[in-house]
């Protein structure tokens, strides 16, 4: 009697379809990605400089201690205070013939800083700070120096700064990006960001 051959499935497409739908897979999922804070470190110094002497009032001193507590100038603060204070700071413009500042529209109070460009906002924590106290702090403080370049760039050319970084992202965009980057690197000038974050020193001045 002849051996009879048992049945067999030919399962060579099966590969195939495993491999299409691998790829649909791969193609249609949306894989989180986790972003970051856009903080750029100041590039390593080439040589020793000599430490540079700041007169007090051009310092405004923001502290967080280890239990989140906000202190500027060694008295507490509220985070959603912190802001106004550091542009009343900013915008003083409490300085004289060389250090006069023509655009700032502060209370030009002689104790506090001469000009934006003097001007110095230093930020201390503890090693018990949270994360989260920390970058709020950041936050504030850095939302302080976008609102004056917003603005000075509504004042000289009728956008916001934050209009013009848009518009230097944007590769539809027109306009001259060379003249745009001029236009910046101006409003930064007016206010540029000085950012402590480690302890100064204090000239008797």
């Amino acid at each position: 009697m002849a051996r009879r051959l048992a049945p067999e499935v030919n399962a060579g497409s099966m590969a195939d379809i495993a491999f299409l739908l691998l790829i649909f897979f791969l193609v249609s999922t949306t894989i989180e990605t986790d972003y970051g804070i856009s903080r750029r470190l100041p590039p390593p110094p080439e040589e020793v400089k000599p430490e540079v002497q700041v007169k007090e009032k051009n310092l405004f001193r923001v502290e967080l201690n280890q239990v989140n507590e906000l202190f500027v100038e060694k008295k507490p603060l509220q985070l959603e205070e912190l802001k106004a204070a550091a542009i009343a700071f900013l915008d003083n413009g409490g300085g004289e013939a060389a250090e006069y500042c023509d655009y700032c529209k502060g209370k030009r109070d002689p104790k506090s800083s001469d000009n934006p460009n003097k001007a110095i906002i230093s930020l201390i924590n503890s090693r018990e700070t949270s994360y989260e106290a920390y970058i709020a702090v950041q936050n504030e403080l850095v939302s302080a120096y976008t609102e004056l370049r917003n603005r000075e760039a509504l004042r000289l050319y009728a956008v916001s700064f934050d209009q013009m970084k848009a518009q230097l992202k944007d590769a539809n965009y027109s306009g001259d990006k060379a003249k745009l980057r001029e236009q910046m690197k101006q409003i930064q000038s007016l206010y540029p960001e000085k950012l402590s974050e480690a302890e100064p020193i204090t000239a008797s001045l």
